[in-house]
This record gives C-alpha cells, sequence and structure tokens, in this order.
C-alpha cells in the first residue's frame, strides 16, 4: 500500500506534457517495431511535445532535433504508404557498405561542428554529447524511414546514452521511456532481420 501511494505520489509530480510525450512516443516506437505504418501520426505528435521539453532543458540540440524527426517523420509516413501495396508492406533492407561509411563519417563531423558552437556560444547541458546523440539520431531516424534495418542497431546504442543523460535532467519518465525504448528496438532488430529473411525466402521460391 505504501509503495502504491509512493508510485501515485510520483507521477502526480510528473509534467502532463512529458507523461502525454512519453506514451506517444512508446507507442510509436513500438508501432515502428511492429512495421506498423501508423507509427508516424503518432511519432508527429511526439516530437512535437519533446520539442518544448528539450528547449524548456536547454537541451537545444535535441530540441532541433524534433524538428527534424517532424519532417522525416512526415517524409517517413509519405514513403511507407508509396512503397506499400494492399498487400505487401515497404520491404526492409540492409545498409550498403557506402552508407555505412558516409553515416559514421557524417556522425563524428557534426557532433565536432555542432558539439564546438553548442559549447561556445550556448549554455547547454552536455554539449558533445547532446551532439553526439543528435548525429546518431538523425542518421538512425532517416534509416527508420527507409526501412534499413540498421536504424534499430543505432537506436539501441544511442537510447543507452540518453537515459543518462536524461536521469541527470531529472526527466525520469523520459530516462524510463527511452529504457523501453531500447527493449523496443531490440525487438525491431528482430522483426526486422527476420521480415527480411522471409521476404528473400518469398522472392527464391518466385524465381
Amino acid at each position: 500500500m505504501i509503495f502504491i501511494l509512493a508510485v501515485t505520489d510520483w507521477l502526480k509530480s510528473q509534467s502532463l506534457l512529458e507523461i502525454s510525450g512519453v506514451i506517444s512516443g512508446i507507442l510509436c516506437v513500438y508501432l515502428a517495431a511492429r512495421n506498423n505504418i501508423w507509427n508516424w501520426p503518432l511519432a508527429i505528435i511526439s516530437v512535437l511535445i519533446y520539442t518544448f521539453i528539450f528547449f524548456e532543458e536547454k537541451l537545444y540540440a535535441d530540441a532541433g532535433l524534433q524538428i527534424y524527426f517532424l519532417f522525416t517523420n512526415i517524409y517517413g509516413w509519405y514513403f511507407w504508404t508509396k512503397k506499400s501495396t494492399e498487400y505487401n508492406k515497404t520491404p526492409v533492407s540492409f545498409a550498403s557498405k557506402k552508407l555505412i561509411f558516409l553515416s559514421i563519417l557524417s556522425i563524428f563531423l557534426f557532433t565536432f561542428l555542432l558539439g564546438t558552437f553548442l559549447f561556445k556560444s550556448t549554455d547547454a547541458a552536455f554539449p558533445y554529447i547532446d551532439s553526439f546523440c543528435t548525429a546518431c539520431s538523425l542518421v538512425a531516424q532517416l534509416c527508420l524511414a527507409r526501412k534499413i534495418i540498421e536504424n534499430w542497431l543505432i537506436w539501441i546504442f544511442v537510447d543507452i546514452i540518453y537515459i543518462g543523460v536524461y536521469m541527470i535532467k531529472e526527466l525520469h519518465l523520459t530516462a524510463g521511456m527511452y529504457a523501453i525504448y531500447v527493449l523496443i528496438a531490440i525487438m525491431g532488430y528482430i522483426n526486422w532481420k527476420k521480415e527480411y529473411k522471409q521476404s528473400k525466402l518469398a522472392l527464391t521460391i518466385k524465381a
């Protein structure tokens, strides 16, 4: 009983805006892992909420990242719809070696440039860590929109870092959400890899 009351009091102390962001965020990532196109409208709601939250917490790179997410969510919704048919979903694929190289290069370059800018020009809480996570998220989100399987591996890595950042900033619900994200990302990677193998098998049988 005491535990339940403690949890209830803790929930009451949490921001309604953050609670809404957590719920919509978890649902959209879960649906994405299940290869469900309805993840995109929920993702749009979530990023709009977190734009305000991160700006208030002086996580400026993360706040700017939400704007990027907004556009990639719209693009992802369009891409998944365009490539789908009544009977077939947009096929998943693995990243090419060229894409992997360009992604790694872009992440380190973006981290250095944005991190240096935030460090020198703003009161950002964690300029380089924030910038690195932002850079990884930029790549992961684009890969998610294009249905590239490795997006889940990037999300697992960056979400673990985010858990620590948000715990330090006392965004406990958001940190918990990212812990759930890690588990969903693992599920997403397994599901998408299984679907890839099934699609390849289907093409082999047809041939």
